[in-house]
């Protein structure tokens, strides 16, 4: 598996319930080293000072690149993106590049809760 760091994401509605999947699945999450994006990250920060977290630029100034850059690199071992389907999206395309880049270089990503517990059941399978 790539890296042992785990990137996540989440648009604005969608921070209080990545923040309580990460909660509910923090002794695995704490496994990794974490990167996230700017606001993503500094609200799990918050939730919980114990976890260490990269956190990047902010998703639509760049840190969606960042994140797909590291993914290029093999360094993501998988992605947790929390896309909120309702919400206008202004930078949408950086968000197709960022799924498009997860997929291309074959990382598990989910994009809500029910698929992040299965991908983060398996990483737990493979460590």
């Amino acid at each position: 598996m790539p890296g042992r760091k785990l990137a996540l994401v989440a648009h604005d509605q969608k921070k209080p319930i990545l923040s309580a999947w990460v909660g509910k699945h923090l002794a695995e999450v704490s496994r990794f080293e974490i990167v996230c994006t700017g606001t993503t990250g500094g609200v799990l920060q918050e939730a919980f000072p114990r976890l260490k977290i990269l956190r990047l630029k902010s998703g639509p100034l760049g840190g969606d690149q960042q994140i797909g850059a590291m993914i290029v690199a093999e360094k993501i071992a998988a992605l947790i993106f929390f896309i909120d389907p309702l919400a206008p999206m202004p930078h949408d395309v950086d968000v197709k590049a960022l799924t498009r880049l997860a997929t291309l270089y074959d990382i598990p990503l989910a994009v809500s809760p029910a698929t992040a517990d299965l991908v983060i059941k398996g990483l737990r399978a493979n460590s």
